[in-house]
């Protein structure tokens, strides 16, 4: 079969790119051996999500008499919870089903032959252009293999039917974090050990120090600074192995056509081009910015350059790419970390008082010559839908005055960040 795109893999930045060549009139087809959605779908941000609700309505039902509700105390059943989780799971996975209509879905391992031509189960495709967006799967440490039973993954740790009773988690990143904040809340006594001196690193240090401090408020044992190796995994039920994901592009063949890999990341350029004529690679089997709507956007981005002249190609723009970590309470950031910052306590939030999360802050950063809005970090309730204001104001290069300007409605948590540019 001959197309004008071929695309390796089903997940965000290949969902994106098919939907992308459909609107633009192109043949596409889309190679994936496993299930439509990817890892974001059917192994991380969603079913995820939905654990971390289950368990904050089950966190928000117990402390119900603060709002004046008395009654029998909830009971947490796992079964229902991971029911639920797979529902829309397989929900999500029609409603991709949907989108891909009028894009040829290809079952199979996908290997190059050559630069335009795959072998993809049984069927042999033929490509103008072929876009690899294979993915990542999670890091194993060659001294905590994953066995699935007592060493597990982020993968692995979605499908437990039961709450266990100790859980070691190495890792203070987004991944070990999300999952300390939600197995706490389910009553598990937590360990979480990070090797680097503070959690979430990619953060603003007075975010990483906050979240450190509740989640010991939490009862979640926190250990910065510190090699696993002074922990006994038989000292625990469960060990979570949650030290990042690396980037998957075994089984293609690659060394046949010349296309470059670093440690498993196909290596491109900022238009996402390999270098090799026809080969573009999108999300993140590319290494770089390891998040699902990051992925989306260099899906779409990368069949933009296909389809246009090189000289009207465009590169990617990484500036303002929002981050989001689900924890107790939620963090969320946007652009630099660094420059002018206006705070605000959110104990000053009408609606955070409401909701009773009156735990965070939004710090705003600016460029302090021009006023210029470059960045944010917030930690507290909704932070993460919170952000995207942020984010537009810096994908916009808006200013503090134009933000000062903006009116938001009350009572919302939205207000915060008008409130922090007038603190």
């Amino acid at each position: 079969m001959r197309y004008d795109l071929a695309i390796i893999g089903a997940g965000w930045a290949g969902v994106s790119a098919a939907r992308e060549a459909k609107a633009r009139g192109m043949k596409a087809c889309i190679i994936e051996r496993g299930d439509l959605g990817g890892t974001c779908l059917n192994r991380g941000c969603i079913p995820t999500k939905a654990l971390i609700q289950a368990a904050k309505v089950y966190t928000t039902a117990k402390k119900a008499s603060v709002f004046g509700i008395t009654g029998s105390v909830p009971q947490l059943d796992m079964n229902a919870v991971i029911a639920r989780k797979d529902k829309i799971v397989r929900q999500l996975t029609a409603g991709v089903s949907f989108l891909l209509k009028g894009v040829d879905v290809v079952r199979g391992q996908a290997r190059f032959l050559s630069a335009n031509e795959l072998q993809a189960g049984e069927q042999r495709i033929e490509a103008s252009s072929v876009l690899i967006a294979t993915g990542s799967r999670p890091q194993e440490l060659s001294f905590l293999p994953f066995d699935g039973k007592r060493i597990i993954s982020s993968d692995d740790i979605l499908s437990l039917c039961d709450i266990p009773a100790s859980l070691l988690i190495v890792g203070g990143g987004v991944i070990g974090c999300e999952f300390a904040s939600l197995y706490a809340a389910m009553g598990t006594k937590v360990t979480l050990v990070e090797k680097l001196s503070r959690l979430l690193p990619g953060e603003d240090p007075q975010v990483s120090a906050f979240l450190e401090k509740s989640f010991r408020k939490q009862g979640i044992a926190v250990h910065t600074g510190a090699d696993v190796g002074g922990f006994d995994p038989a000292d625990y039920r469960l060990t979570l192995v949650a030290v990042g994901r690396r980037p998957f592009s075994d089984g293609l063949g690659l060394e046949k056509c010349g296309v470059s890999t670093e440690k498993g990341r196909v290596v491109v350029d900022d238009y996402l081009a390999t270098g090799i004529k026809g080969i573009w690679a999108a999300g993140d089997c590319t290494g770089k910015i390891m998040l699902a709507h990051y992925a989306a956007y260099q899906g779409k981005l990368a069949v933009a350059n296909i389809a246009a002249e090189p000289a009207q190609r465009k590169a990617s723009d990484d500036r303002a790419v929002p981050n989001a970590v689900f924890t107790f309470p939620e963090v969320a950031s946007v652009g630099r970390r660094t420059g002018t910052t206006y705070t605000f306590d959110l104990l000053g939030s009408g609606m955070a008082r409401v909701l009773d999360e009156t735990e965070g802050f939004v710090k705003i950063v600016t460029q302090g010559a021009t006023g210029e809005v470059i960045g944010a970090s917030l930690v507290g309730p909704r932070a993460a839908e919170l952000v995207a204001v942020l984010g537009v104001a810096v994908q916009s290069r808006l200013t503090v005055d134009a933000l000062r300007a903006t009116i938001f409605a009350h009572p919302t948590l939205s207000e915060a960040l008008s409130d922090a540019l007038h603190s």
